[in-house]
C-alpha cells in the first residue's frame, strides 16, 4: 500500500533536523521513500490529511494485557491488536496472564503466530515459572529461541528468594530479562487498597507501601549479589522510586516501569467504591503520585506503561472487596500522559523502551520502514464509552478530561486509522 502524509508536522526530540518540522512523507510498500516540505500525490496512493497532523515514531508499550487464549470473552488478541493501533501503539509487550499461560516454547510461538498480519507488532513474555506458581523455573532459553522478550510471572510476587536469585543467574546465560512483581503477599495480607487515610475512613483493608518497597529491597540485594538484568514493572509508591534511584547509582541493572492510571489517580478516588479504579498495585497517596510523576522527569522511573487489563464486567459489578483488580488503559494513554508532561516529554515517553528488550529503534528517514503514530496533540475531550474499543469497558479513566486525539498508525506495511 502507498500512503502519502500531507503537511505532517514531525516530533522527534532526538532528530535534530526534522523535528517540529511540517514535511510530506512519502511511503510506498512500507517503506519511507521520501520526506520533503512538498510532494505531488502519485497515482494509485493514499493521501492522509487530517486536522493539526502530527506524526512521531510509534509508540511502545512494556505491559498489556488481553484475554486470549482462555479469556476471549475479555479481549482477543485480533481486537486487542486493533484497539493497540487506533490507541497509537506500534509495537506491545504482551502479558503472560492467559489460560493457560505461557510458559513453553510452543506457547510463545502460538501468541506470535496470532498476532502476525496486525500493524502493531507483538512481544510476548513468557512466565519466570512453570505455570506461574513460583516453584520450578519454566523453559528460559527455549522460551527466548521462539520469541519470549523476558520472563514474569503475571502480578505474582516471587516469594522464594534463591528462585529469584537463580533465575537472575540462568538468564545471564543469553542476555535475559527477569521481570519480578513488587509485592510483599505476606505484608499485604488481605489487603485491598492503599493503606491510609482514605482505607480507614472507608472500613476497607490496606496494602501498606512497605508490602512493595520490602520486596524491591530485598529483589535488589539479589541483583547486586548476582548481577544480571532486572525489571521491575508498575512501581507505586515514593520510596520504591527511591530504592530504584539508590540502585541505579549503584551501577546495577535495574529499570522500572510505572502505570499511567497511578500519576493521573490517587486513592481518593476511591470514595465512591468505584471497583473500576481497584488495581494492583493500587492507587496511592497524593505524595506517591507526585513522587512517581518526578522519577519520570528526572529519569529514575524508565517507561510508563498503561498496564492494560481488560475485565468482564461481571468480575466488575460485585462487592469492592471481590471486585478483580484492572482497568484498561490504551485507548486513554496518550490524552493522559500529554495533559500531565506536554508534547515533547510525552512522545519521549512512549517511544521509549524497546531497547531494554533487545528490539530494533525505528527512525524517521528516507529508506527506513515506516513505523509511524499519526496524532493531533491538541484536541480536548472528555473520556467516554464512546471513545472504549475494547471488548472490556473496565476503564478508571471513563469521565476523565484528556488532551490529544490519536488518528492511528503505520506500521508493518499496515494502516490502522
Amino acid at each position: 500500500m502507498n500512503m502519502l502524509l500531507k503537511s505532517a508536522k514531525i516530533i522527534a526530540p532526538e532528530n535534530k533536523v526534522l523535528h517540529l518540522k511540517k514535511r510530506d512523507i512519502l511511503i510506498k510498500k512500507g517503506i519511507i521513500e521520501k520526506i520533503a516540505a512538498s510532494i505531488a500525490v502519485p497515482s494509485n496512493t493514499k493521501v492522509i490529511d487530517k486536522k493539526n497532523l502530527h506524526v512521531s515514531l510509534g509508540w511502545f508499550d512494556s505491559g498489556v494485557s488481553f484475554g486470549e487464549p482462555g479469556y476471549e470473552e475479555r479481549e482477543t488478541i485480533a481486537n486487542g491488536l486493533k484497539v493497540a493501533g487506533h490507541s497509537g501503539f506500534t509495537d506491545i509487550v504482551l502479558n503472560p496472564n492467559t489460560h493457560p499461560v505461557p510458559d513453553t516454547s510452543s506457547d510463545v510461538v502460538f501468541l506470535k503466530e496470532r498476532a502476525s498480519g496486525s500493524a502493531t507488532r507483538v512481544f510476548p513474555l513468557g512466565t519466570l515459572t512453570k505455570n506461574a506458581e513460583g516453584v520450578d523455573l519454566a523453559e528460559l532459553f527455549d522460551m527466548r529461541n521462539a520469541g519470549a522478550v523476558a520472563f514474569y510471572d503475571f502480578k505474582r510476587q516471587i516469594a522464594n528468594p534463591n528462585l529469584l536469585k537463580i533465575a537472575l543467574l540462568y538468564a545471564q546465560n543469553f542476555d535475559g530479562l527477569v521481570f519480578s512483581f513488587p509485592v510483599d503477599n505476606q505484608i499485604k495480607g488481605k489487603g485491598i487498597v492503599h493503606e491510609g487515610e482514605v482505607s480507614t475512613a472507608l472500613g476497607l483493608k490496606g496494602i501498606p507501601s512497605l508490602a512493595e518497597e520490602l520486596q524491591i529491597a530485598r529483589d535488589l540485594f539479589i541483583l547486586e549479589y548476582t548481577g544480571g538484568k532486572l525489571h521491575i514493572p508498575t512501581i507505586s509508591t515514593a520510596d520504591s522510586v527511591k530504592l530504584i534511584a539508590n540502585a541505579k547509582k549503584k551501577g546495577l541493572d535495574v529499570s522500572c516501569s510505572v502505570a499511567i492510571h497511578n500519576l493521573m489517580y490517587t486513592d481518593e478516588s476511591l470514595n465512591e467504591f468505584d471497583t473500576f479504579f481497584k488495581v494492583s498495585p493500587p492507587l496511592r497517596s497524593n505524595n506517591d503520585c507526585k513522587a512517581l510523576i518526578k522519577g519520570l522527569k528526572d529519569g529514575t522511573i524508565d517507561y510508563v506503561t498503561t498496564d492494560h487489563l481488560p475485565i468482564d464486567i461481571e468480575e466488575k459489578r460485585i462487592e469492592f472487596d471481590n471486585a478483580a483488580n484492572g482497568t484498561i488503559g490504551l485507548e486513554s494513554a496518550f490524552g493522559s500522559l500529554n495533559s500531565i508532561f506536554g508534547l515533547d516529554k510525552t512522545i519521549g515517553l512512549l517511544t521509549k523502551g524497546r531497547e531494554r528488550f533487545g528490539l530494533d529503534i525505528p527512525q524517521i528517514k528516507e529508506g527506513n520502514e515506516a513505523c509511524l503514530t499519526l496524532f493531533d496533540p491538541d484536541a480536548e475531550s472528555v473520556f467516554g464509552t464512546d471513545d472504549i474499543r475494547s471488548t472490556s469497558k473496565n476503564s478508571m479513566f471513563l469521565g476523565a478530561s484528556l488532551k490529544g486525539k490519536v488518528y492511528g498508525v503505520i506500521s508493518n506495511n499496515q494502516i490502522t486509522i
